[in-house]
């Protein structure tokens, strides 16, 4: 998918919070991107009900197997990783408010080669070896129902990452593909299309997540951000996937708020 430039060059535009909002936005993009993103509608929905005539959901069939479910853990042991696109993500749960949430990345192997960290002079050790670089992307929130309920971007810390620019992440997004089957065929093919169903809000909170990092490192500035403690989640916002899809088939059809 291609990326939406006025997300990436204007900070300005406030968080999609409303259906109103969000109809706006999508009828500001180019027809193409909101074909890709009905397209992953089309593939969310096929995920949810054939994981239904099973009897399961998304997180049921990541923890299928795994035994007793401990805070913290990964989820499959071990993380997913494709080793053509070179994504990854895991399942885990640590915060109130949710069953847990799925962490997304891209490693080096699947970026641009002129793409680097920034620059960093802190005290902590980032990845270096290519096969252990990796960039967060955008974590999934999800409820105890198996379904998706938040976005929200995280502090460096969080994840051990190296911390990129936020263009250089958004343009990231497109390499988020896990085209294997283990450990669930569902799992893969939903966790990679809800990447371009919310690509418009997902990439706000990219903008969002710069804009609070420098606003932590302006207000301590003989302090290290990436490894602040205090500053985990870095923006945040709540999801509903029928309103998103139902907003796109009706921004597609042309039809009135």
């Amino acid at each position: 998918m291609k990326t939406t430039a006025k997300f990436m060059q204007d900070d300005s535009i406030p968080m999609i919070e409303t259906l109103a909002q969000l109809r706006q936005v999508l009828r500001s993009l180019p027809p193409d991107q909101l074909e890709r993103m009905s397209a992953a509608a089309d593939e969310i929905l096929e995920c949810y009900r054939v994981l239904k005539k099973g009897g399961a959901n998304i997180v049921g069939e990541i923890l299928r197997g795994e035994g007793t479910f401990y805070e913290w853990d990964h989820y499959p042991e071990g993380d997913i990783y494709d080793n053509e696109t070179h994504a990854q993500y895991y399942y885990h749960a640590h915060r109130e408010g949710e069953h847990g949430h799925f962490h997304t990345f891209l490693r080096k192997k699947g970026m641009k080669a002129d793409v680097t960290p920034v620059p960093y002079d802190g005290d902590a050790d980032w990845p270096t070896a290519e096969d252990e670089v990796i960039c967060h992307l955008i974590a999934i929130s999800m409820d105890g129902s198996g379904f998706p309920i938040g976005l929200f971007t995280t502090n460096r810390w969080v994840t051990g990452e190296n911390w990129y620019d936020k263009a250089d992440v958004i343009e990231m997004l497109d390499g988020f593909v896990i085209d294997h089957s283990t450990p669930s065929w569902p799992v893969n093919r939903w966790l990679s299309a809800m990447l371009v169903l919310f690509r418009p809000q997902i990439e706000q909170l990219i903008i969002a997540r710069d804009a609070k990092v420098a606003e932590w490192q302006a207000a301590n500035p003989d302090k290290d951000v990436f490894e602040e403690q205090e500053l985990e989640v870095t923006s945040t916002l709540d999801i509903q996937v029928e309103d998103q899809i139902r907003a796109i088939k009706e921004v597609m059809q042309g039809r009135p708020d």
